[in-house]
């Protein structure tokens, strides 16, 4: 559970360190730090930086999965841009059941910016906190779901090229790119 100084030490980071991180970032050039935490029915929660500008809502991610990189600021609100990663949050567990807006500068005066050590206060505060609930259809989820196995049976990676709504995230990284 490192701070934006923990990134730059070890150079390796997850999803909340990378939201952390952007926040610290970003804050320098004016977006409030403001994050966003989902939680799953897998308790592999996901946790993104998020920011508004004229043309909407949109954020910055890390993830091991595709489909939950960032989205470009093309969101009407918070709950509009939670909800674009429904899709990308299936796989043989996963499921969003909640999303929750965090302003990290509620935690003043704690150190969650630039702490030597581990900022667990941060985690504790996403998992504590209520959330706002996103209700799916478990037809919808099940399709979602069977459409994922049969990807990864047929090729065995994680899908990325089938999820819709691509025009509006942020280019995948070139790790993430595959040919054919």
């Amino acid at each position: 559970m490192r701070t934006f100084r923990g990134v730059v030490r070890t150079g390796t980071v997850h999803c909340l360190e990378a939201a952390l991180a952007a926040a610290v970032i970003l804050e320098q050039h004016g977006y409030p730090p403001l994050i966003l935490g989902f939680e799953s029915i897998d308790l592999l929660d996901h946790v993104l930086f998020i920011y508004k500008t004229p043309t909407g809502w949109g954020s910055v991610a890390r993830s091991r999965d595709p489909g939950l990189h960032g989205r470009k600021p093309l969101f009407v609100s918070p709950r509009a841009l939670a909800l674009s990663y429904v899709e990308g949050y299936i796989d043989y567990t996963g499921r969003i059941t909640g999303y929750e807006v965090f302003d990290l500068r509620i935690l003043e005066p704690y150190n969650w910016r630039l702490a030597s050590g581990n900022v667990w206060k941060v985690e504790r505060l996403l998992l504590e906190s209520p959330h706002h609930p996103i209700v799916s259809s478990d037809k919808r989820i099940d399709a979602l779901r069977r459409r994922y196995r049969a990807f990864r049976e047929k090729h065995d990676y994680k899908p990325w090229k089938y999820f819709t709504g691509q025009d509006r995230w942020t280019p995948l990284p070139l790790e993430y790119r595959r040919r054919g």
